[in-house]
């Protein structure tokens, strides 16, 4: 029981800022920004979306080889209001000389899709027609 109430205590040091205003603003919304040019910047990011209200996090993703950007992002909010409210303002406008769009962020799901081959299919078991008055075969 102690060692799991020092695991506690550790984790909560550890934990990043952004997890501390979701716990205490409640629920937030992550919006997904496709489009993007590649001379856009997490700060600018941030910047045209807090207009909208208080962006906790804005992340452009870029390529882990050549650290460029893969042309989108996401926009954290602490409220989904706020998040709807950006959605609808923000979706088919410019940013940085090119449109965006903005839509939910969906969660990350592994596996879930289609089932990687490993060989040949099975075969179904065989059935066989039992007339009447026969024995199985054992």
């Amino acid at each position: 029981m102690a060692a799991l109430r020092r695991l506690q205590n550790i984790t909560t040091h550890i934990a990043r800022p952004s997890c501390f205003f979701l716990s205490r603003r409640g629920v937030a919304s992550k919006l997904f920004v496709g489009g993007l040019s590649f001379y856009t910047t997490e700060k600018g990011l941030s910047e045209t979306f807090s207009q909208f209200g208080q962006v906790i996090e804005a992340k452009v993703v870029t390529d882990r080889v050549s650290d460029k950007s893969k042309g989108f992002g996401f926009v954290t909010y602490a409220s989904q209001d706020e998040a709807e409210t950006a959605l609808k303002e923000m979706n088919g406008k410019p940013l940085n000389g090119r449109v965006i769009f903005v839509d939910y962020a969906r969660p990350k799901t592994f596996g879930g899709g289609m089932p990687i081959a490993r060989g040949p299919p099975e075969l179904p078991p065989k059935q066989s027609v039992v007339e009447e008055g026969t024995e199985m075969p054992r």
